[in-house]
């Protein structure tokens, strides 16, 4: 009987962990990675920059989707905000 407890408690937990991470957010990781290679190519630190925003705002959005379980968590990846002094 405990066993069986043990199990399905562990069951549950794996269901909990998979469901963090719904389509949505999956979707949006691969655009926001996509702009920041496009970003890190470049022309224009300008251009860089809004390519960053732009990649760090779908990743919010997907975030907010499910609730906002995700957007507490979302890096800032633009690298012109992150080291203002360089």
């Amino acid at each position: 009987m405990r066993k069986l407890i043990i199990a399905s408690a562990a069951i549950f937990a794996l269901t909990g962990v998979a469901a963090c991470e719904s389509q949505a957010d999956k979707t949006a990781e691969v655009q926001a990675d996509a702009l920041e290679q496009q970003a890190a190519a470049a022309p224009t630190e300008a251009a860089e920059t809004a390519l960053n925003e732009k990649a760090d705002m779908i990743e919010q959005q997907a975030g907010n989707a499910d609730g906002g379980a995700t957007t507490a968590n979302t890096p800032n990846t633009s690298p012109s905000t992150a080291n203002p002094g360089q």
